[in-house]
């Protein structure tokens, strides 16, 4: 099985990275509505191409992070999270979710960063399976923070060194 491919994302990836996104959403990830049409653009203002890590297999873009500062205060501006992060169902079991993560920790030491952190829900036990295998701590929770089909649903905040 041939490791992902991992780069920067291109402008031209928005509708491919779109249509990821919309597939791979679910509750067990997302506090926001499913999307629905007419669909905004990936890329945005506020998410950039170059916030964005793409894995590829086989040629095709199969996920992807995105790495943003969490405030726009000086004070905090040696810290970056993880706000965006999503495998296709048919590359899932494959490495390429943690392939991300560790090039996301790489990029976010190329860029500066002290720290790495990012939220996850409670009950996303995959998700807080793999972080904490790659140096991720919870630093703190937020009970009850979300309600996610009829559930209440802790906020998990992670955080590692770089």
């Amino acid at each position: 099985m041939p490791d992902p491919n991992i780069r920067l994302a291109r402008p031209g990836d928005d509708g491919e990275l779109s249509a990821l996104a919309r597939a791979a959403w679910s509750t067990l990830h997302e506090v926001t509505p499913a999307p629905e049409p007419p669909y905004a653009p990936f890329f945005d203002e506020r998410h950039r191409p170059d916030d964005h890590l793409v894995a590829e297999l086989d040629g095709r873009v199969v996920g992807y992070i995105r790495l943003a500062r969490p405030t726009p205060l000086a004070a905090n501006a040696h810290v970056l999270a993880v706000q965006g992060f999503a495998v296709a169902e048919k590359a899932r079991g494959r490495g390429v979710g943690r392939a991300l993560v560790r090039a996301a920790v790489e990029e976010a030491r190329g860029r500066g960063a002290r720290r790495l952190t990012l939220r996850v829900l409670g009950h996303n036990t995959p998700a807080r399976t793999l972080y904490e295998s790659e140096g991720f701590a919870v630093e703190g929770v937020l009970p009850g923070e979300f309600r996610l089909d009829g559930e209440y649903v802790d906020d998990v905040l992670m955080g590692r060194r770089l």
